[in-house]
């Protein structure tokens, strides 16, 4: 009995300590976004927002940048674990030259950025552009860098191409008659555009290959994928579960519209007139070969990425 009496003793402390243990501290990932609040970078910050990343035992530092270039940079030095929306013939590039880094998903196939005039320019289409005409991308080797020099291409543009930053600092400097052309991506703009401040003369998808092309990329430093491959399986379940979300509830309208401070009929309209789930399906990166094409086209990279090179460069974890 005494025996008993003391097993019983044991196992009840036991039980009591596992009782009193901390539970156990999410796993922490540290991601660089470009272009704060569009709807197809949004999607680590509303997942975090809604508990759903929490769910998958992660917590998100996230860091915004001023366009693609910034975050590839902030990937390749290690600062960060992963990129959202790095412009994907930089990531190629990058890749090319030895820079640690892998991409993980795709961000972006197709694109809904807009490049627009003031009300009072002579441009009616990007096509009026001259050689005296600065046009905006945000920053080196993102994916508006490689619309702009894309836009160069078909028309046969010897325009000036200059980086502007964010969708904001473009605005102002377009404003200011500092740049002839600006670049943004809904919602920034949409007042402009209702008062009569601006007009479109693009769009991104103006471009028959960018329809095809996966131009922004979900991008991690090789280190995530030695040493955290964990968390980045569980980072890759959480990002699709949003995405789902996203499209299937109006709860994520209403967070959209929170975060940047508008209304849910504006966040509807970003959501369904620009962004169709597709256009953010991580799982597979089209048009490799358009995209070594452009590659070449706008000298970013020296040669064609070959299939073993895109079989190294591309580690998309499965779906589970």
């Amino acid at each position: 009995m005494k025996t008993s009496r003391t097993l019983l003793g044991i196992l009840a402390l036991a039980s009591a300590c596992v009782c009193a243990a901390p539970a156990q501290a999410d796993d922490t990932l540290k991601l660089a976004v470009g272009q704060r609040g569009n709807w197809d970078t949004i999607v680590s910050q509303l997942g975090q927002d809604a508990g759903i990343f929490k769910k998958h035992g992660l917590e998100l530092e996230i860091l915004y940048t001023q366009g693609g270039g910034e975050t590839l940079q902030a990937v390749i030095s290690n600062s960060v674990d992963i990129g959202v929306a790095a412009g994907t013939i930089g990531v190629f590039s990058a890749f090319q030259k030895g820079a640690p880094i892998r991409i993980i998903g795709a961000q972006a196939t197709g694109a809904a950025d807009f490049w627009y005039v003031r009300a009072d320019s002579p441009l009616h289409s990007i096509k009026d552009a001259t050689p005296q005409t600065t046009i905006a991308y945000s920053t080196n080797g993102s994916s508006t860098n490689s619309v702009a020099l894309g836009f160069a291409k078909a028309y046969g543009l010897k325009s000036k191409l200059v980086a502007t930053g964010n969708p904001s600092a473009t605005f102002t400097q377009v404003m200011t008659k500092q740049v002839d052309v600006g670049w943004s991506s809904p919602p920034f703009g949409f007042d402009a555009l209702a008062q009569g401040k601006i007009r479109i003369v693009a769009k991104a998808n103006d471009l028959d290959e960018i329809r095809h092309e996966s131009i922004r990329t979900l991008i991690g430093n090789v280190n995530l994928l030695e040493h955290k491959q964990d968390q980045l399986k569980r980072f890759m379940a959480a990002y699709r579960e949003t995405i789902d979300w996203m499209y299937a509830s109006d709860d994520a309208l209403k967070a959209y519209a929170a975060f940047n401070k508008t209304d849910v009929a504006t966040a509807r309209k970003v959501r369904d007139e620009f962004f169709p789930k597709s256009l953010i399906d991580p799982d597979k990166m089209a048009g490799l070969d358009l995209l070594n094409k452009d590659g070449i086209a706008f000298k970013t990279i020296s040669e064609p990425l070959t299939p073993q090179q895109f079989d190294t460069l591309i580690q998309i974890p499965p779906r589970q």
